[in-house]
């Protein structure tokens, strides 16, 4: 097991020595730095595990470095504990609003810093872990921002749907209650123009979340989800997932990645609609298809004609031309891609 590195950022020098001598007794590798400036500079030079930091310091303060902690995305993720003589509240809330994960006053026990130190590392190290679990993993997550092991008192909240080729699982306009999870099958978003035809805005398969983007900013669906085949979605309760969200700045942080993400994905596929020709539309729906789902792509005329933002008819004479210049195969309905590079590539 590797040994954990801790920055330690403070400027009185005998609280700076005596507060590394315990970590080091404690056996972890210790940064140190006599300022909010050097401190930055030692964290993006060898980049620690965790760093604990005064508030009052010259040149920058304990604010302004996590504050510019937070806006390095190589070091956002790291723990931070600030150490300091400031015990009001309003100081305490101020550092816990800004994403400090602990606040300890000086002075300090040796064992109450030490017990701070290992909770915040081995939390993170559970979040590392959890997150490569899927749905398990949420529920571990859960947990631990409950600080209860236990996985039953979720279980009992959580119910998994199954939902039949083509049936709603929610509405636009409706407002939230729940986080979506596939756990076997593909779910489609769209939006709904007046005149009845249908923009495709996202496709999820098992494994994904969805419904977040409603959640995160606090309205209503601004969209429409359905399967695209039989799916068996999971139910989060919208309570477990603010918890988690206001608990885990990780988890905060890779749904709000996932939010970026719809946002470009859709600018991108507006400009697609605008300015790609129509070949050039169907080819990048198919790459898109066939990178998503790993497999022959098995969809519906219908709907691959939305993703791609072309009428039905054009569609199926473009993947006919595909056919005859042996650029795709097709067979029972299933679309084999023969030669993805031209397709990528595109140009006419």
């Amino acid at each position: 097991m590797s040994v954990k590195k801790i920055l330690l950022i403070e400027d009185n020098q005998l609280i700076r020595e005596n507060t590394a001598e315990i970590l080091e007794l404690a056996n972890y590798r210790v940064l140190v730095a006599e300022n909010g400036k050097d401190g930055i500079e030692a964290a993006i030079r060898d980049v620690p595990d965790l760093i604990v930091c005064d508030i009052m310091m010259p040149v920058l303060d304990g604010y302004g470095v996590l504050h510019l902690l937070q806006k390095n995305t190589a070091l956002r993720h790291i723990p931070f504990i600030f150490l300091t003589a400031k015990a009001e509240r309003t100081d305490m809330r101020k550092a816990m609003d800004m994403g400090a994960d602990d606040y300890l006053t000086k002075p300090f026990e040796a064992t109450e810093l030490l017990n701070s130190v290992e909770s915040r590392l081995k939390k993170i190290q559970l979040v590392k872990m959890a997150e490569n679990k899927g749905l398990e993993g949420i529920e571990e997550l859960i947990q631990i921002s409950k600080g209860n092991p236990s996985l039953e008192s979720l279980a009992a909240d959580r119910d998994t749907m199954t939902f039949r080729k083509k049936h709603m699982i929610y509405q636009e306009g409706h407002r939230p209650s729940r986080l979506y999870y596939i756990q076997k099958g593909k779910v489609k978003a769209y939006k709904t123009s007046e005149d009845g035809k249908e923009f495709i805005v996202g496709l999820y398969q098992e494994g994904d979340f969805f419904g977040h983007v409603a959640l995160l900013e606090g309205g209503n669906y601004k969209e429409t989800a359905a399967a695209l085949e039989d799916a068996e979605v999971a139910l989060i309760p919208r309570r477990d997932f603010e918890e988690l969200m206001y608990s885990s700045r990780e988890i905060a942080r890779k749904f709000i990645a996932l939010l970026a993400k719809n946002i470009t994905d859709m600018e991108e596929q507006l400009v697609r609609i605008a300015y790609y020709s129509l070949r050039k539309k169907v080819a990048h729906a198919l790459v898109t298809l066939h990178h998503k789902y790993k497999t022959d792509i098995r969809i519906s005329r219908e709907n691959l004609a939305t993703l791609a933002g072309t009428a039905t008819e054009s569609l199926i004479r473009t993947l006919g031309d595909f056919k005859s210049e042996q650029l795709i195969e097709i067979k029972e309905g299933a679309i084999h891609i023969v030669n993805e590079s031209k397709l990528q590539n595109m140009n006419l």
